[in-house]
């Protein structure tokens, strides 16, 4: 990799990183006048808690902006020209500021939103392919963490029979 490739790569890395650290739950509930997402539950701050401090509609937003994060991440990667190498940092780097954001004091939330977001932009189909596993889930269990964790699963294993199949960016066919 040529030294201008390495620093553009680190520099969009580290964006994505100050990107996933924005604390839209923190942010929603602070305009709309609720309490701290980080006052109630497991003291973090993603959808579950924000649901908890704020109501569905107003955590629903605070989610959607999360998972745009995760979009916005990969997107710039791709619009620099980064390669889906810087892609994929970008999304990891999106999703660990989400969860250890420098604005609070390295808390957050367990990035679920923000990796949903990047896969949306990495891999649209798996994203949407998922989706409706992940919020049955929710709604048969009760318990969003279960929803999580086998929506990932499916989400890795189906990236694995993905790009055996087609290749890893489905945008070329558009």
């Amino acid at each position: 990799m040529e030294p201008f490739d390495l620093l553009r790569a680190i520099l969009i890395v580290a964006a994505a990183y100050l990107i996933g650290g924005i604390p839209f739950g923190v942010i929603v509930a602070k305009v709309s006048g609720g309490p701290d997402p980080r006052t109630m539950g497991s003291g973090r701050t993603g959808g579950a808690n924000t649901m908890r401090a704020i109501g569905p509609r107003l955590a629903l937003l605070a989610g959607l902006l999360d998972m745009v994060k995760g979009t916005v991440a990969v997107l710039l990667a791709r619009a620099l020209g980064a390669g889906v190498e810087v892609e994929v940092l970008a999304g990891l780097a999106v999703i660990i500021g989400h969860s250890r954001s420098p604005f609070l004091g390295f808390g957050g939330g367990r990035g679920v939103a923000p990796a949903f977001g990047g896969l949306l932009a990495f891999q649209p189909l798996i994203a949407l392919a998922i989706l409706p596993v992940f919020i049955g889930v929710i709604l048969i269990t009760r318990y969003s963490s279960l929803g999580s964790l086998i929506g990932s699963a499916m989400a890795g294993i189906l990236m694995v029979i993905a790009t055996a199949v087609i290749p890893l960016d489905p945008w070329m066919y558009l």
